[in-house]
């Protein structure tokens, strides 16, 4: 179709568009064309009819046709069929076996029809093609349109514009409208609940590159189910003929949402196994309430919760623990956020103590022993979840819209709650989240109770301790007197150390420092022991030696608790010292204007051991010079050798030679003995003086 330039005669039509490549099928088909005359005669001979025949145009053109490709026996069939073409004008199809130059015999399928010039002549158009050519062609397409509408995968055939086509029964299953509703609109008309600007660019992309796009995941509500999500397994294809014009565009779509929710739930029970081994692993980890606490809280935000708070009983704190009838008394002792400002009120506050009303979500968590579930707060929850108004707006303007509380529970008690609240996490806690906390406070709980444990005994250890301590006097005949007890850090328990300074006969003073091994009540009460029976027998006057033998035969008698001490009497009528060690670590000694240095005494054999002799040395000490008495909490570290932590001692006793005694005891904790040290020490000074 075309105009006709008339200033130019003979010039042929413009075309309207660009030439169309011949068409694959045509080519897969290799059909051939025959025109005959009135009287049955080739006049017309093609290409394909040379392939299909054997016969050159030069061969057929000119010669009847029936005579040229059909057997002598079905000569009179085919001109009844030529006559009735001819002369009715009805086109004939089907099969007819023809006769080809070799001499076989071949099955071809047949298109004949009648065809009239403008003189009124009539002629004969016969299309033909092999018959088993066309029948695989036949198959194939039967195949192929069975497989797309049998086909559980949606597929739909797109122009190069981006109008649907056609559509298979599977995709409109999937998208939930009917193949009518879809043919011949665009992208937005059809997929309209998509983001359509990224679909389409995703298609105009793969008919500009040819590239196709596999299993592009897509998640959406589709109008066959509007109030569920559906995950969508996606790809996209260039559609091409076998001479590579772009025909339009292929996508095929899988309905994945099955396996899209067991990955989903796969992944968030691996999270929750991998959360609860974290738990495991880092709640615990000493026996400090507060550490705990806070490890626990760590643990679920952001993980589990945005905001997270544990709540101790005070009773859980100071006796044996009960769940309350009424309001309820509450430690905070650990708080953590993922955003800091939405942590905690001031009152909420680590450490403060507060009193919830038995409507508040937390009281009625531990009074019924059971988890507080809101998976969508409103502002009437706010006063149930914080008694203060203005902590209740900052909930409500952080966002808070779920909020959940678990029991604390360990070996039957109730010990408090864990409260969570989510802000910015955009899932509502769940059931699953329910089983998740109570999981993680179940084995938290255990760990708070051990450490609410080991704290009571610890306080009564300590107390025991510094109820057997000695009150020293600052000074004694000829010789002044300072002294330190520094007890363990909070995670490890009390020791046994112990110092002494005993008025004897004769202005003499014996200074004692000892160290049971162990610890705990039981070290405690033994050094109570040793201490008191110490003092004994150094009212029978004995010699350090001797003290130390009938301490050493003491110490079989209580279940052979070893220990270490040092035995020094002080004469000042002498000016000398009498020195015997137990498998103790020797003192240091500080002469007036000299440096300090070790004293190199027999070391003895612990307390305990049985058996082996002390020995007793004899130092000269004047006035000026100053004796350092200790226990190994004061050197021994895991870290450094003890020789440099015992070199460490004596250059800071030298430095502070002219200094207070108290200022000296001071200085040498600060320097040797960090806070939070793994043993206890005993630390005792004397400085003769005239």
């Amino acid at each position: 179709m075309g105009t006709t330039d008339s200033s130019r005669p003979g010039r042929r039509p413009s075309p309207v568009g660009p030439a169309v490549p011949p068409s694959g099928l045509l080519d897969l088909l290799s059909v051939a064309a025959v025109v005959l005359d009135s009287k049955g005669r080739v006049i017309f001979w093609s290409s394909h009819a040379e392939e299909l025949f054997g016969y050159a145009a030069e061969e057929a053109l000119g010669r009847f046709a029936a005579r040229l490709m059909v057997h002598e026996e079905h000569w009179d069939e085919v001109v009844l069929l030529f006559a009735e073409v001819m002369e009715s004008g009805v086109d004939w199809a089907g099969a007819f076996p023809i006769r080809h130059k070799d001499g076989s015999t071949r099955l071809v399928e047949f298109r004949n029809m009648r065809l009239l010039d403008d003189l009124g002549d009539t002629y004969a158009l016969g299309l033909a093609a092999d018959q088993a050519t066309v029948e695989q062609v036949e198959r194939d397409v039967a195949l192929s349109t069975r497989l797309v509408s049998q086909s559980p995968i949606g597929l739909a055939v797109l122009d190069t514009r981006l109008r649907f086509l056609s559509v298979n029964p599977a995709l409109e299953r999937i998208v939930g409208l009917p193949a009518a509703e879809q043919v011949g609109r665009s992208i937005p008309g059809v997929l309209g609940f998509l983001d359509t600007t990224g679909f389409e660019e995703h298609l105009l992309r793969v008919l500009d590159t040819g590239k196709p796009v596999v299993d592009s995941h897509v998640l959406c509500h589709p109008p066959a189910d509007p109030d569920h999500e559906h995950a969508w397994s996606v790809s996209y294809y260039r559609l091409e003929d076998s001479g590579g014009r772009v025909l339009g565009i292929a996508f095929s779509v899988i309905d994945v949402t099955e396996r899209h929710r067991a990955a989903t739930e796969a992944a968030h029970a691996r999270q929750r196994l991998a959360l609860i081994a974290s738990a495991s692993a880092s709640v615990g980890t000493t026996l400090d309430l507060e550490i705990t606490a806070r490890e626990l809280a760590d643990v679920v935000v952001p993980v589990l919760a945005d905001v997270a708070s544990v709540n101790v009983l005070d009773s859980a704190l100071t006796g044996r623990p009960a769940a309350p009838s009424g309001p309820a008394r509450f430690r905070v002792l650990a708080v953590a956020a993922s955003r800091p400002e939405e942590a905690f009120h001031p009152d909420e506050r680590p450490g403060r103590g507060i009193t919830y009303d038995t409507d508040h979500l937390i009281t009625r968590c531990v009074q019924t022993r059971r988890p507080v579930l809101l998976p969508h707060t409103t502002p009437s929850d706010l006063p149930r979840i914080t008694r203060h108004p203005d902590a209740a707006a900052r909930l409500a303007a952080a966002g808070l819209h779920s909020y959940l509380a678990v029991p604390l529970i360990a070996r039957g008690e109730v010990l408090g709650a864990l409260a969570l609240k989510r802000t910015h996490h955009p899932a509502p806690f769940g059931e699953e989240d329910v089983f998740l906390a109570a999981e993680l406070a179940a084995r938290a709980a255990v760990c708070i109770d051990n450490a609410r444990g080991y704290q009571t005994q610890r306080h009564a250890a300590l107390t025991l301790q510094r109820s057997l301590l000695p009150e020293l006097p600052s000074s004694r005949p000829g010789l002044e007197v300072a002294w330190r007890y520094q007890p363990a850090g909070a995670a490890s328990e009390i020791g046994g150390d112990w110092f002494d300074a005993i008025p004897l006969h004769g202005d003499k003073t014996a200074l004692v420092v000892g160290d049971v091994m162990g610890s705990g009540i039981n070290a405690a009460a033994t050094m109570g022991q040793l201490r008191s029976a110490t003092r004994a027998f150094a009212e029978l006057d004995l010699a350090p030696a001797e003290a130390l033998h009938h301490l050493d035969h003491l110490s079989e008698g209580m279940g052979r608790a070893i220990t270490t001490c040092l035995y020094c009497v002080y004469d000042p009528h002498r000016g000398q010292c009498e020195i015997s060690l137990a498998g103790h670590l020797p003192p240091a000694l500080l002469r007036s204007g000299g440096p300090a240095q070790l004293l190199n005494l027999p070391p003895g054999v612990p307390l305990g051991v049985g058996g082996i002799p002390f020995d007793t040395t004899t130092i000269v000490f004047h006035p000026g010079d100053q004796l350092v008495l200790y226990t190994d909490g004061l050197v021994e570290t895991r870290s450094d050798p003890i020789d440099v932590r015992l070199n460490t001692l004596l250059d800071a006793l030298t430095a502070a030679q002219q200094q207070d005694l108290e200022e000296t005891c001071d200085r040498l904790l600060a320097i040797l003995r960090p806070p939070g040290g793994e043993d206890d020490v005993a630390l005792l000074i004397a400085r003769a003086r005239t």
